[in-house]
């Protein structure tokens, strides 16, 4: 059986085939230039070995019903898309199909290989340093331009710097990610709220002076010409959601580990998609930070034929903390319908809307810090801690070796089930950092008080009949900044044990600025007024979004309830058991 001629589009070709640096820019690299500047070099190799490693893991009992399972699954995919994929490869499936009861083994064998290695071209990425060159020194000016275009003509250099030290904070354990990064691999895995979360990322570390990260991202935003160009070039590996084969997501897994075996700096986030209710990730996707204990075991098993210790790998969980979220409307939309899994690819959300990014920048810029990343203590690959030289500490400060971990009668092993469960426990030591490392904004803090108003006006409401009692409750003015206080109050308690973060306009605005600062920010971009202030009266307009913006309070709602809101905030803690 012959593989399908590929008819892909001209633009598609340009977005996707790898930049080949002349020679005279590949003379100028040097030793200390990050491990991604040469990743187009061995791209190749990397989809090579990707795929050799898919077919080895597929020969054998399962072969005819993975193959199976693709092709079933893909013409139902197709058959819907009705597009230029549809019409390239349909034909294909549909023969697969009708001939893989017959097929020898060897002809098995033969389409598995025309399956798997299509797949892994087309989620390799590139990298171009002279794209990332460009983009560090153009694209923050240019999103500043459209926040503030009269000075723009001022002073560019200024509004370079606004568009990204202004709005975005930076804080954390950044010098211990600075040693780290130049002692081993460090995966990146932040909280996910807004498809700007990657370019939040990839400018702090470009602030920083980090090495840049590849990442997995979904195909649904390499739509969009430009945005693709840069993504692709820029080491974002696509993830397409739509395929639904056991052998893709085996692609996918491949893929990751290979890059992190290789070395490559990497971003994952474990929640997998843009959390649509607004909450802390309490629940993780770890197909992909699963990938990290396999590549750890594959290279401690090579380092010990050569008498080496392994390349470290660690972790770094980061929480993006915003003031505002560009698709919050959609998201808690979403959230509310429950069609967040149904859907999980939302494809028209303001994201996608070029008016809603100018009025979302716009602003922005009269809201300083407003997005705060925080990056966390890094932790090994099991969950343990590590310090500033890479070495893995047990609970008790003792310097451990991880290469325990994967070892069995003294060797180093691949053991799958054995690594699911540090996985397992991987995750759950990432919630715990999620939640220790948030940093707590004025929007979310104003939505939380008055959102537990409205649950206490209304018990035994149901949320979904809470979040249409719009313009329905009040709350007297002087009554709420009493609320606030003391709510705040019992924050900085917290955040003083080391449970949580504030930012600094919570530590400086009144209770009265600090409303006016929310009201603000939602009026300026949202299309639906959240609250107002009226003859000294609070009205709270839209539940659902007050919603959304509290719920990043929800872990801590019981700890910082007052007298009168327990009741509430027991309802609004048990928000966590829905996601």
């Amino acid at each position: 059986m012959s593989q399908p001629a590929p008819k892909s589009s001209r633009i598609r070709d340009l977005l996707t085939k790898p930049i080949r640096l002349p020679q005279w820019f590949a003379s100028r690299r040097s030793a200390t230039d990050p491990r991604v500047f040469s990743f187009n070099d061995e791209r190749d190799s990397v989809v090579n070995e990707v795929s050799a490693r898919v077919v080895a893991q597929c020969l054998g009992p399962r072969l005819e019903f993975l193959i199976n399972d693709s092709a079933h699954r893909e013409i139902e995919r197709l058959e819907k898309q009705k597009d230029d994929e549809a019409r390239e490869w349909l034909g294909f499936w549909r023969t697969v199909v009708r001939k893989l009861a017959r097929m020898t083994e060897t002809e098995r064998h033969e389409v598995l290989r025309q399956i798997v290695e299509p797949m892994a071209r087309d989620v390799a990425g590139n990298f171009d340093p002279r794209v990332y060159s460009f983009a560090q020194k153009v694209i923050p000016g240019l999103i500043a331009g459209v926040m503030n275009p009269k000075q723009l003509m001022v002073d560019a250099a200024s509004v370079r710097k606004l568009g990204a030290e202004r709005l975005v904070s930076l804080t954390g354990h950044l010098d211990e990610m600075h040693a780290l990064a130049q002692i081993g691999t460090v995966i990146v895995v932040p909280t996910h709220s807004s498809n700007l979360d990657s370019l939040a990322i990839g400018e702090s570390l470009a602030r920083e002076n980090l090495p840049p990260v590849v990442y997995g991202a979904g195909k649904n935003l390499f739509t969009n010409p430009i945005i693709s160009f840069f993504m692709h070039n820029l080491g974002a590996y696509r993830i397409d959601r739509r395929i639904k084969s056991q052998i893709y997501k085996q692609v996918l897994k491949t893929y990751s580990c290979v890059m992190i075996e290789r070395g490559y700096h990497s971003l994952f986030f474990p929640g997998g998609t843009r959390s649509r209710s607004g909450m802390l990730e309490g629940r993780l996707k770890l197909g992909l930070a699963g990938t990290a204990v396999e590549a750890y075991a594959r290279n401690a098993i090579r380092a010990k034929s050569r008498g080496e210790a392994p390349r470290p790998i660690f972790f770094v969980p980061v929480t993006i903390n915003y003031a505002l979220v560009l698709e919050a409307e959609s998201l808690v939309e979403d959230y509310l319908k429950e069609k967040g899994q149904a859907r999980y690819i939302i494809e028209d959300d303001e994201f996608s809307q070029l008016d809603r990014w100018l009025a979302f920048f716009r602003r922005l810029t009269s809201y300083g810090a407003a997005c705060v990343l925080r990056y966390g203590p890094a932790i090994d690959p099991f969950g343990n801690r590590v310090d500033a030289q890479g070495r893995s500490l047990a609970p008790d400060g003792r310097v451990i070796d991880p290469v325990s971990y994967v070892t069995h009668r003294g060797e180093p092993v691949l053991d799958p089930a054995r690594d699911a469960a540090y996985t397992r426990d991987l995750g759950r030591e990432l919630v715990e950092h999620y939640r220790r490392e948030t940093v707590i904004m004025t929007t979310q803090l104003v939505a939380h008080v008055l959102f537990r108003k409205l649950v206490r006006e209304t018990p035994g409401v149901d949320l979904f009949g809470r979040v249409r009692r719009r313009g329905e409750i009040t709350w007297d003015h002087a009554e709420y900044v009493t609320c606030y206080r003391e709510t705040l109050g019992r924050l900085r308690a917290l955040q003083e044990q080391g449970e949580v973060h504030l930012n600094s306009y919570l530590e400086t605005d009144s209770a009265e600025r600090s409303l006016e600062r929310a009201l603000e920010a939602w009026d300026g971009y949202h299309t639906r007024t959240m609250a107002r202030v009226a003859d000294g009266q609070i009205v709270i307009e839209d539940p659902a979004l007050l919603l959304y913006y509290q719920n990043r309070l929800v872990p801590f709602a019981e700890r910082i309830a007052g007298e009168g809101d327990e009741r509430a905030a027991i309802e609004i803690a048990a928000l966590a058991g829905g996601q």
